[in-house]
């Protein structure tokens, strides 16, 4: 009499694991007669596994005996760590913006904009950009982008005006970071005028945009109004 008590040779093959992207892998196990799968995956020799976890697999030889095998399930849930650059906003002299996202293995972004990691942004507003990662795993971030098109505000001191005593007044603009003058005038500030007229000057702000003031300058050109009283003449009576 002898006594088979062989244990079967009990093996699993399949290593993929779940992710985003994978919502379900196999497990295969081989070197037996029957099988019997933990956590209720059935007799089954391939058996279909949805959750994370430690699986065990009991088979019996064709001689009656029993061996067991694990296999373990991952799952990789880990979001993109979504980044986005780029912090100038529009003005009057900037007309578009550039905004690049990072983290991820494509890209989406809203409003349009398209699925390139780099976007370039001419209109003011909130934008999202959807960052799914290798895993399939999908994480969102938001970028503002403003529009500063405040006017420079404007101011012309100076209030003389020529006249026969003065010839030249002095006119000085503020409010912006560069100047220009009618009546080539030319580029700064303070201007220098000895003919009468109306004079502009256009003042561009630091962000580009621009506005104009106008200042006007007369002439009192005005003789004196001048007449002479007394009509005697001398005589001998009259010595002066």
């Amino acid at each position: 009499v002898t006594n088979d008590g062989s244990l079967p040779n009990v093996q699993i093959t399949g290593s993929d694991n779940l992710s985003c992207a994978t919502t379900n892998v196999i497990r295969t196990a081989s070197g037996g007669g029957s099988y019997l799968w933990s956590n209720g995956l059935g007799t089954n020799a391939t058996a279909t596994i949805t959750a994370a976890g430690t699986y065990t697999v009991t088979v019996t030889g064709l001689n009656g005996c029993t061996a067991t095998a694990t296999t373990t399930i991952t799952n990789d849930g880990s979001l993109p760590n979504v980044q986005i650059t780029g912090s100038n906003n529009l003005s009057c002299a900037t007309t578009n913006v550039i905004r690049t996202a990072s983290g991820g293995g494509s890209y989406l972004w809203s409003n349009g904009l398209g699925t390139n990691a780099t976007v370039n942004i001419s209109t003011t507003g909130t934008y999202t950009v959807t960052v799914t990662g290798l895993n399939g795993c999908t994480a969102t971030a938001t970028t503002t982008v403003t529009n500063d098109g405040s006017l420079p505000n404007i101011q012309i001191t100076g209030s003389n005006n020529l006249s026969c005593t003065t010839t030249n007044v002095i006119r000085t603009a503020s409010g912006g970071g560069s100047y220009l003058w009618s009546n080539g005038l030319g580029t700064n500030a303070t201007v220098n005028i000895s003919t009468a007229g109306t004079y502009t000057v256009t003042v561009t702000g630091l962000n580009g945009c621009t506005a104009t003031a106008t200042t006007t300058v007369t002439n009192d050109g005005s003789l004196p109004n001048i007449q002479i009283t007394g009509s005697n003449n001398l005589s001998c009576a009259t010595t002066n």
